[in-house]
């Protein structure tokens, strides 16, 4: 079934004219948020989402409304479409990437935090596990268990019969299962494991660090090519310790952090000598960070200046 042949349960007068154009706006700007968020968690970043969405404007003003059902569903169908021809392009792009890729942070609105729920979905640690999917796992993931979109509607949306929707989406569960945190902590447990990394970090206390961090943690860093990070992951309490003070002692630069909350978690706004350096979200098990993720290209930090709202409804 194409996206332009959707039949109803039963007639429908299609409005006409400029009656139908607004019908059809007011549609989309009701669902845009949601629509967004579906983009993002499947692309792992905002500027290719706002494509997308441009995209699935363009097709849902060609489409029949007389013809569809739901219009929230086939919006998010349209969507889906597109972001799995965007991420094939996005595959390409981050094979010639400067060092590693990290989703792009956004700054988010106070109601994404209290949705655990959606929090957890756009947050950078399992954002990053998505990362390891195939693009059609990924969407199904995406849509099955963030979105509770029906097995029907994800076959329609990713071309694969219900049955094979079935089994991607517990393959791709198993898998992500497999790499996410052992159990959820609460935003003030983050918060304080953040809180404390955050003063140990300006006051250069070696032993707070250590204290903070597991010690198996790991450190991503994205640069971009634009700005130093590291080539690769960093892993280990003492590297990423040296790394942190002894890259910043290097410059002599004094290390100042702004508490702020980025894809619905708790985050660092991170200045070297008051200068933007760039934005830290955390991963935390057991009271201890296990994960640091480092976003310092600048073309990926567009998004920490001013809200932006997501939805999973």
């Amino acid at each position: 079934m194409n996206e332009r042949s959707e039949p109803t349960n039963g007639p429908a007068e299609p409005p006409a004219g400029g009656d139908r154009m607004d019908a059809a706006t007011d549609a989309f700007v009701t669902h845009r948020n949601l629509l967004f968020t579906v983009a993002y968690e499947m692309l792992g970043s905002a500027a290719d989402a706002e494509d997308v969405l441009q995209e699935t404007w363009l097709r849902w003003m060609k489409v029949d409304l007389g013809q569809v059902s739901d219009q929230r569903a086939y919006l998010v169908r349209i969507t889906t479409r597109q972001s799995l021809n965007r991420l094939r392009t996005l595959k390409r792009r981050k094979e010639s990437y400067v060092g590693p890729w990290l989703p792009e942070p956004l700054l988010t609105t106070p109601d994404v935090a209290e949705d655990a729920e959606l929090a957890e979905s756009v947050s950078m640690a399992l954002m990053l596990v998505l990362e390891s999917l195939s693009p059609t796992e990924r969407a199904v993931f995406v849509l099955r268990e963030v979105f509770d979109v029906s097995y029907e509607e994800i076959a329609a949306a990713v071309d694969k019969s219900p049955a094979a929707v079935r089994q991607i989406a517990h393959r791709a569960r198993r898998h992500v299962d497999a790499r996410r945190p052992r159990e959820a902590v609460s935003p003030s447990q983050a918060r304080a494991a953040l809180e404390s990394f955050q003063h140990a970090l300006e006051t250069r206390d070696l032993q707070g660090l250590l204290d903070v961090l597991a010690p198996e943690v790991v450190l991503i860093s994205d640069g971009g090519g634009v700005k130093r990070a590291a080539p690769r992951p960093v892993i280990g309490a003492e590297k990423v310790v040296r790394f942190y003070l002894g890259g910043s002692a290097k410059v002599k630069a004094a290390i100042t952090c702004d508490a702020t909350v980025v894809n619905g978690n708790p985050a660092l706004v991170v200045r070297l000598d008051g200068e933007f350096d760039g934005v830290l979200t955390i991963r935390v098990e057991d009271a201890r960070i296990t994960g640091l993720y480092y976003v310092r290209n600048p073309h990926k930090l567009t998004r920490v200046a001013s809200e932006t709202p997501l939805t999973l409804r």
